[in-house]
């Protein structure tokens, strides 16, 4: 029995979702559909794909078989259409970039800002989320790391480097007792990451400049900033958030200055994708070129 790719299209969603109403959602149909067509396809090849529970549907042995089949033939279709959709110098499609919320909301409006300019047809989607994306599930394109993988098929290429400061607002800073070294911090409340929510250790801040507690806590760069804008305490911050914060400044930058990496990452099999591969290139010169300006402002 020959299986047609809308088969496998649906087969694919109910995998990497393992609901029918992830797969229903994804594939913007009834779930019901989803279930009738996984079930006359499971009729038509004569095995059970998937075992289903009240947590959802898991691939049976028979379904992980013809996962590695429709994954490389969702590449071929995928790279049928990009070579035809895709001629010429001009960068054109939907292309979703995953990165952390700090990234995203500081640094990457402006480089897409920049790449849409001279390439205007491109629709970029960002996805800000503080937790991992998973490549194989196709939940994303591209994904902004703060740590190089240590497991997977993937290409890796490095972004640029950048900075964290320990920072407060200033008329905090009047009216609290002085800051002068890490014993001085003891008085001061402290707003960082929600301990256990931490996903790369890469973002365990504090515990690198020696403080082990956290008073006011968020798994949200962006709410940990608002929190030191609030006056709740200091914090670490970006340094390219710096620009965006009025009277914000750094505390200790003579001893405190951390140091990280952004990392570009795709999946192995995109590599004969020229279109990714050149959005990757320009994405990465511009992301270097924005956060350096802004550090430079901070």
């Amino acid at each position: 029995m020959s299986t047609n790719w809308d088969d496998l299209r649906v087969f694919l969603a109910v995998a990497r979702t393992e609901s029918l109403s992830g797969a229903g959602k994804q594939l913007r149909i009834d779930p019901a559909t989803v279930g009738r067509r996984i079930s006359r396809l499971e009729e038509a090849l004569g095995v059970t794909l998937f075992a289903k529970s009240p947590q959802g549907y898991e691939l049976t042995r028979d379904g992980g078989r013809l996962l590695e089949h429709a994954e490389r033939a969702e590449q071929s279709v995928f790279l049928g259409t990009e070579a035809l959709s895709n001629e010429g110098d001009s960068l054109s499609g939907v292309i979703r970039v995953g990165a952390p919320d700090g990234a995203a909301n500081y640094v990457l409006p402006r480089v897409i800002a920049r790449i849409v300019e001279l390439h205007p047809a491109l629709n970029v989607q960002i996805i800000a989320h503080p937790r991992l994306f998973n490549l194989s599930k196709r939940e994303v394109d591209v994904v902004v790391s703060v740590s190089l993988p240590t497991s997977g098929r993937v290409l890796v290429q490095k972004i640029t480097d950048y900075h964290l400061s320990l920072a407060a607002m200033d008329w905090y800073l009047k009216k609290h007792a002085p800051i002068t070294d890490i014993s001085s911090l003891a008085p001061h409340k402290i707003i960082g990451y929600v301990p256990d929510l931490i996903f790369d250790k890469e973002l365990d801040y504090l515990e690198e400049i020696g403080v082990n507690r956290v008073d006011f806590s968020s798994n949200s760069v962006s709410v940990q900033l608002n929190m030191i804008r609030a006056g709740l305490g200091l914090g670490i911050v970006h340094d390219f958030c710096l620009p965006y914060v009025s009277q914000m400044q750094r505390v200790m930058p003579e001893t405190i200055r951390l140091h990280r990496s952004f990392y570009l990452v795709r999946h192995e099999d995109d590599r004969k994708v020229e279109r990714l591969g050149r959005f990757c290139d320009l994405f990465a010169k511009t992301m270097r070129e924005v956060v350096g300006q802004l550090e430079a402002d901070a």
